[in-house]
């Protein structure tokens, strides 16, 4: 009871702390393009919480945040199968929620938190309801969203190394339906990112837990202690490494798969941990406190991002950036009475979530900050300017 005690206080304030978080960023271009974009799932899901909470950044990112909580459940309740202590189980919730890109997927309009909730329902039900509402729930996976295709994927390996011929060739189609529905994403002439994706791999779980992780699948796979999970996980990443040596990665539809591998990585921890005597444990403490001391200062980064602008010379160089602006400019236009505007593709975007729409009878101009011809609009943060930008009216007459 004590320990569920704990795990509620735990979701308890990070949904506090996503949801005031909610207030400090706007809608980012990439967000508008999926809400403005072509029809898929996702977007039917974010309108559906706007229909319901009115046009806001609440009801904009609300449906992401229960999803991100909701996974945090599973979490816990998939690990009992891996971790016999609930104290540790407890640990391992803790480190997910603090995970950066677990936190950043939380309050993102984006595929990665819906692909973490999606694998994480997958793995909580597969073995507690028959085998056809598995298969149903994995054909919906397979028409809703191309992310789950590494998960047909691995599934068809794990099922044609157990011999099972039936589930293979089931899950083989599925994959050939998600790839062949929404295209494999591959393109152009060979490219080495594979250096690039490894530190994008690492900024998303912070680099000890990273290549830990990398360890423990490498591991199981020498123990030949190769589950479901195992196949699920080490397909993407083999996957996503190998696509790296020819393009950029979209790490969205691959990080999720590392992400579930977390209960792995916490019972080899703790099966390594408890073997050993315990003046050689010292290693092992160190590695798991240096790695916490990461989690909370790179979660910490993520929430006080706009706390950069005050030692950054060009505010772009702000990870988050493309996460600011647009909510405070929206406000300055319609305090100058201006409703609609026209401008870059991106910024019309984003303007149309703050009820600002498209005419030619206002155009709005980004000015560089080096700039010295007076703005018009101007957004400063503890009196840093972020942006600045004129608004020039036409004469419709």
């Amino acid at each position: 009871m004590k320990y569920k005690i704990i795990l509620f206080l735990i979701l308890g304030i990070d949904a506090f702390v996503l949801f005031f978080e909610i207030s400090h960023i706007s809608i980012s271009s990439s967000e508008a393009s999926l809400l403005y974009g072509e029809p898929s799932f996702l977007q039917f899901l974010v309108n559906k919480s706007l229909a319901f909470f009115g046009n806001n950044d609440f009801g904009l990112r609300f449906i992401f945040i229960a999803m991100h909580l909701v996974s945090a459940l599973f979490i816990y309740a998939i690990s009992g199968r891996y971790l016999h202590s609930q104290r540790n189980r407890i640990w391992l919730v803790l480190t997910f929620v603090l995970l950066p890109g677990v936190v950043s997927s939380a309050i993102m309009v984006n595929h990665a938190g819906f692909i973490i909730f999606g694998l994480l329902l997958y793995l909580y039900l597969e073995p507690k309801i028959p085998k056809i509402f598995i298969n149903i729930l994995l054909l919906l996976y397979a028409l809703i969203d191309v992310g789950f295709v590494y998960l047909f994927l691995g599934l068809a390996i794990y099922y044609l190394s157990h011999k099972d011929m039936k589930a293979f060739i089931y899950n083989l189609g599925l994959f050939f339906l998600s790839s062949y529905l929404y295209g494999f994403d591959i393109y152009g002439f060979p490219r080495g990112h594979f250096l690039d994706t490894i530190g994008v791999y690492a900024a998303i779980f912070n680099p000890i837990i990273f290549v830990y992780i990398f360890y423990v699948l490498y591991r199981r796979y020498l123990a030949d202690k190769k589950d479901k999970l195992w196949y699920i996980a080490s397909t993407a990443l083999i996957i996503s490494l190998l696509i790296s040596f020819r393009q950029r990665v979209n790490i969205v539809h691959f990080a999720p798969y590392l992400i579930i591998a977390l209960p792995l990585a916490a019972q080899t921890f703790v099966s390594s941990y408890r073997v050993r005597l315990k003046e050689h444990r010292k290693a092992y403490k160190a590695i798991f406190v240096t790695s916490f001391i990461l989690l909370i200062l790179n979660t910490l980064l993520v929430f006080f991002n706009k706390e950069l602008y005050l030692v950054l010379d060009n505010p772009k160089k702000n990870f988050a950036y493309n996460m600011h602006v647009a909510k405070e400019l929206a406000k300055e236009l319609k305090a100058k009475n201006i409703n609609c505007v026209e401008t870059n593709e991106k910024m019309q975007k984003r303007l149309r979530f703050y009820s600002i729409s498209e005419c030619r009878q206002n155009i709005l101009k980004e000015l560089p900050l080096t700039d010295k011809k007076e703005a018009n609009v101007t957004i400063r943060y503890k009196n840093k300017t972020l942006y600045k930008a004129t608004v020039t009216k036409l004469n419709s007459k």
